[in-house]
């Protein structure tokens, strides 16, 4: 039945469901603040009417786009592909549409991507890893509700991030190696990024809480496997060369490979790697690396919580929520050689 008419409404949903209009359009909008047992009421009843909500009339009536903007920092990077992943269907799911910009190809783009997401009327924007906090990011977050996924650069009023705990993260890697037997343990390091200082400081400490802040060996690199093979060839020649290596994230794990192969170094065997991330790149059987997880779709999930709440409550407090991460271990790291424990 829907009243006597042909296409059901909302009214109708409200009626079966026996619940409010104004519930069902939070269920609609996916809106955090709705109970479970409502939720399935009031998804129950939409199934059961074939209920299919009018896009425009809604955006109309609520003022709402159900657009979201979301920037990156450089698409290039895999691990985008697994967070926007868990991005997008939680976004999809709340019936929200996500609208995406690379700010690599010219950071003056910035600027003119923000402004074109304002003149789009975004219901939100998601800011996904490392970038400079400019005016035309900070105009942004005044003017809409904004998450920050995978990143700590950013301290801004009202702005929400999602992320990992890259201290815990960074301390898995080294400390595997160290109960593993390496002493000498190099890191192929980020920019000034925050979580590359962090997962670089982590090492450090963690190597001195070892005993072995004379063996403490850094390279940085720009990010890119180009960049990390230069650095993991100037680690990997050094007179006391390490017997371990942690890069930064996985792309960079791949460069060192590949500097080992360049200078005739077998892994694990003569030097173990680990890198960072999870993301496919370490998954594939090839190259089988170790590395850490960082729940990338759980990160991603998150920020799709918090985006809706801070849509629902724009001048809320601002919250950080970091997730957990595990080692996964593959084969890429190996007690060191006999011969090379001196």
């Amino acid at each position: 039945m829907t009243g006597g008419h042909g296409e059901p409404t909302i009214r109708d949903v409200a009626e079966r469901a026996d619940v409010s209009k104004s519930l069902v359009s939070l269920v609609l909008r996916g809106s955090p603040s709705v109970s479970d047992v409502k939720r399935e009421a009031v998804l129950k009843a939409i199934k059961e009417l074939g209920y299919r909500p009018n896009a425009a009339a809604r955006t109309l009536s609520e003022r709402r786009t159900r657009v979201v903007g979301i920037m990156l920092d450089d698409l290039r990077n895999p691990w985008y592909v697994d967070c926007l992943d868990g991005l997008n269907s939680v976004l999809h799911a709340g019936g929200l549409t996500m609208v995406l910009g690379d700010g690599r190809l010219d950071r003056r783009s910035d600027q003119r991507l923000l402004h074109t997401f304002m003149d789009m009327r975004v219901d939100g924007l998601v800011l996904v890893g490392t970038m400079t906090p400019s005016g035309a990011v900070s105009e942004a977050t005044l003017r809409l509700p904004t998450v920050v996924v995978g990143s700590r650069d950013f301290k801004l009023p009202r702005v929400d991030v999602s992320a990992q705990d890259d201290r815990l993260g960074a301390e898995l890697a080294v400390r595997h190696l160290v109960d593993l037997g390496h002493r000498r343990i190099g890191h192929v390091a980020g920019n000034q990024a925050a979580v590359s200082k962090i997962r670089r400081r982590v090492y450090e400490d963690t190597l001195r809480a070892a005993g072995l802040a004379d063996e403490i060996a850094v390279q940085k690199c720009d990010l890119t496997e180009e960049g990390a093979y230069t650095a993991g060839v100037r680690l990997l020649r050094a007179e006391r060369r390490p017997t371990a290596v942690f890069a930064v994230n996985d792309v960079a794990c791949v460069g060192v490979l590949s500097a080992a192969a360049e200078l005739g170094l077998s892994v694990p065997r003569d030097v173990s790697l680990v890198g960072y991330d999870n993301t496919y790149l370490s998954r594939l059987r090839y190259l089988w690396l170790t590395t850490v997880d960082i729940a990338s779709h759980e990160v991603g999930h998150r920020a799709r919580e918090l985006l809706m709440q801070r849509i629902d409550d724009p001048i809320r407090s601002s919250v950080e929520y970091l997730a957990a991460p595990t080692l996964i271990v593959r084969g890429s790291t190996a007690p060191p050689a006999p011969n090379s424990r001196i």
